[in-house]
């Protein structure tokens, strides 16, 4: 049994850079963690929330929810990973694994993790071992209300291929749009 030591960095809008470095047992679950992350950032944690596996790339791989949330027949294909029975250790496939964590898919917190270290001493209980910056309040990203659209950087200024003239394609493939000729039952 060992100590992982995790870096958790919140993306944030903010300039000042905001992370914690969290001690776990690899024989904890993904919940505990949950529960000391948002601790640690001072969130409540009553939002919905997903880890993903991810990569050096920082790509959404399998994903383990606070819930579960499969339905039907979707756990025959892929079983589905929550967090309260998810063991951290089941999930290092790499010396400096990453993860994403996702909290409130509305206000879409996003924390990267990444495993900094191993200690020969396994903890009882999680603990942050370093905190740096302040994370901004839990409520400071703004939510739609009333069904109006949050739009990010595309304010619709960008070149619209759809306004354009619809023979494009005819043109391009030399498309003849003449079908007086055609039968639809005569193959």
């Amino acid at each position: 049994m060992a100590g992982l030591k995790f870096r958790v960095l919140l993306d944030s809008d903010s300039k000042n850079e905001a992370f914690r470095d969290i001690l776990i047992s690899d024989t904890d679950n993904f919940e505990s963690f949950y529960k000391a992350i948002m601790s640690s950032f001072r969130f409540k944690g009553d939002q919905m929330a997903s880890f993903y596996v991810s990569n050096d790339a920082w790509d959404k791989g399998h994903e383990i929810s606070l819930m579960d949330m499969s339905y039907d027949d979707d756990s025959i294909d892929s079983p589905s990973a929550v967090m309260k029975e998810a063991i951290i250790k089941d999930f290092l496939e790499e010396p400096d694994q990453k993860f994403i964590l996702v909290y409130d898919f509305l206000r879409m917190w996003i924390f990267m993790i990444e495993l900094i270290g191993y200690e020969k001493e396994n903890p009882v209980a999680p603990e942050v071992l370093m905190a740096v910056g302040m994370a901004p309040p839990e409520d400071s990203r703004i939510v739609a209300e009333n069904d109006e659209l949050i739009t990010d950087e595309f304010d619709g200024d960008e070149d619209d291929d759809d306004d354009d003239d619809d023979d494009d394609f005819s043109e391009d493939y030399g498309i003849d749009e003449d079908f007086s000729g055609y039968d639809q039952y005569d193959y």
